[in-house]
Order: structure tokens, then C-alpha cells, then sequence
């Protein structure tokens, strides 16, 4: 099948990183580290995992000359800084600020858990981090231990109103519901985040989890969720929100008699693989081109073997040419990846 790129798309860079259907990557999530101060039971067991050796992760260096191939020869125009918890990398504004000084630069976002953050917001806001994204499941001190396996529920509203403070607007704040724990605090969720004028996001539970202990009859889709915040609040999708949309994970719907939005990302249920334009790089330098992928690219060997740009842009391109046209996640023979979220980044 052959691709027939839009004008915009050829206009992105000179050498797009286009699939075999259609779509180009422009969005880059980064991993910088497979290692997290919380043990979230819906991503690992409670005893955590065995890290990568610090010699098998990319250095801030390595991570930058990636980057710098991506956006000025690949297009790529968004950078986002994953882990496991990016929190935890040492020095993480000066790559923030290294990002933000390349010559084609990118638009720059942070997921994390927020803890810590209340310290660091405004320097990771001042080294140039435009958008950021924290991880948030509960308001109930009690479910927050239940779910991750720690009393940190103060240190990550403390890192919320840290990063409003800095300016980081919207703060986007990711959920996920998972049944019988916390799926009852749908509303209160909603409520505080229109009181704190953050934007909430339900993510609907994937098969990402360490443990391999995924059933799709415990997940909260997208359809309950909503039927959920109706007992509350009367929520509708906007026509222009719909056609905003573009590649976007997250469905918006507006708080009727209000100007705030709700998103819903519902990539199990009512999956999105035709407008993705997302790749990711792993902490330790291996390119998968989609989050399922069973199959990895390894940048990390050629660019400490003397790679040039041009080569290792070769094999960026070859490894989303392959990308295939979804997750699969509903055909019977769907495997999860071998590498849990922790692992791979958000």
C-alpha cells in the first residue's frame, strides 16, 4: 500500500515519519526512566521491578541528539517526558532547558505522579516545560494507599497547585477508574477539578500492567464513566470540540452551563490507532512504534557504535514505516508487550 502524504504532512519535515496508512508521527514520548516512587497495582507488583543498570540508559546527551534528529529532520514537533516517573531523573530541568534551546523547537510536556513537584514546578516552568500532565486517581487518602502502596496523596495535590502556580496551564489530570476501588469518586473527581480549574481525564484501564493480570470485564470503558457523571452533571460534546480533535487520546465533553471540559480517553473501547501520530523511545534507546508494539528498534547500539544523523534517522524511519494499523487489543491472538508501562512510558 502506498502512502499519499497531505501538503501539512509533507510540511512537517523533510523526511516525515509516515506508516504504510496514512499517518505521521509528529508527537515523541520519551521515556528517562524506568523506575518510580509509587507501586501502583494496575502497573506493578508491590515489590517493584528490576530496574535497568544505569550504563543501558541513555545519557541526557544521547537523549538530546535523539531529539534534535527528530525534530529537524523527522518533523517531530512534540516532546514528551515520561518514565516510569521522570521526576526521579537527575538533572531533569537541564534536559528540559537543553530541549527547549534546540534549533527546531518543540512544544514540551511532563507526564508524572507529582511527587516532588511542589519544589520543582516553577524551575522546570523557567527551563521552558510548556504542559504537564499528573497522575491522579483518588482524593481518598485511604484508596490512594489501596492503589499505589504509599501515603503520598498530600505530596501530589501539593505538586497539583505548584504547577498552576507555575503557570503550567491547563494542568491535566489523568484517572484511571478501576471497579470496586475507586469508581464511585467519578463525581467528586469532576467536582474538585472544576473547583481547582484543572482539567480531568478518564483513562480507561489498559493491558499494560507488570503482572499481565489485564481482564476487560474489571475495566471501566468509557460508556459507564460517562453514565457515571450523569448522575451529577450534564455533560456534552461540542461540535468543535469534536473537530479539534484531531489525533488528540481524549474525547472532550463540556459541563453544560459551564466552560470547563471533562476528557475521556477510551483506547480499549473505542480505540483511536487510525489518527495516532505517537512513537516512543524507551530510557534505554529502543524505538517502538506504538505502545503495544512486541517489537522494538534499537537506536541505543548504532548511536554508541558512531551512527551518523542521516543513519539513525534511516532506521527511525524503517520503524514506523511498519507500524501496524491498531492495537489489536480485541483480536483473539493479542499479546501484551513484554515491557510493562513503567517500562515503555506514557
Amino acid at each position: 500500500m502506498s502512502t499519499v502524504l497531505s501538503p501539512t504532512a509533507r510540511a512537517v519535515g523533510r523526511r516525515p515519519l509516515a506508516d504504510r496508512h496514512g499517518r505521521v508521527a509528529t508527537d515523541l514520548r520519551v521515556s528517562l526512566t524506568d523506575r518510580c516512587n509509587l507501586r501502583c497495582t494496575y502497573c506493578m507488583p508491590a515489590e517493584g521491578l528490576d530496574w535497568l543498570p544505569a550504563d543501558e540508559t541513555l545519557s541526557d546527551a544521547e537523549i538530546l541528539r535523539l531529539i534534535r534528529i527528530g525534530t529537524s529532520m523527522l518533523g517531530i514537533r512534540t516532546i514528551r517526558l515520561t518514565g516510569g516517573e521522570p521526576l526521579l531523573r537527575k538533572g531533569l530541568e537541564g534536559l528540559v532547558a537543553g530541549i527547549a534551546a534546540l534549533p527546531d523547537r518543540p512544544k514540551i510536556a511532563l507526564t508524572t505522579n507529582g511527587i516532588g513537584l511542589a519544589r520543582r514546578a516553577q524551575a522546570l516552568a523557567d527551563a521552558g516545560l510548556d504542559r504537564i500532565n499528573i497522575s491522579l486517581d483518588t482524593l481518598d487518602p485511604q484508596t490512594f494507599v489501596r492503589l499505589s502502596r504509599r501515603r503520598r496523596l498530600d505530596d501530589v495535590l501539593a505538586g497539583v497547585a505548584a504547577a498552576q502556580q507555575a503557570g503550567l496551564r491547563p494542568v491535566k489530570i489523568n484517572t484511571v477508574l478501576m471497579r470496586g476501588i475507586n469508581d464511585h469518586e467519578a463525581v467528586p473527581l469532576l467536582q474538585w477539578a472544576i473547583d481547582q480549574g484543572v482539567q480531568l481525564r478518564f483513562i480507561e484501564q489498559m493491558p499494560l500492567d507488570a503482572q499481565h493480570g489485564w481482564n476487560r470485564t474489571n475495566m471501566v470503558t468509557a460508556e459507564e464513566i460517562l453514565g457515571r457523571l450523569s448522575e451529577r452533571f450534564f455533560v456534552v460534546e461540542d461540535p468543535a470540540d469534536r473537530a479539534a480533535r484531531g489525533s488528540a487520546p481524549a474525547e472532550l465533553f463540556r459541563v453544560d452551563g459551564t466552560d470547563h471540559r471533562v476528557g475521556i480517553i477510551a483506547a480499549v473501547s473505542q480505540p483511536f490507532c487510525g489518527a495516532c501520530d505517537r512513537v516512543r523511545l524507551t530510557s534505554d534507546g529502543q524505538l517502538r512504534n506504538c505502545l503495544f508494539a512486541r517489537t522494538e528498534q534499537d537506536l541505543r547500539t548504532p548511536l554508541r557504535s558512531g551512527a551518523t544523523d542521516e543513519e539513525l534517522a534511516d532506521q527511525w524511519i524503517s520503524a514506523v514505516a511498519v507500524k501496524l494499523p491498531g492495537h489489536g487489543i480485541d483480536d483473539p491472538t493479542f499479546l501484551q508487550p513484554d515491557r510493562p508501562m513503567s517500562a515503555i512510558g506514557g
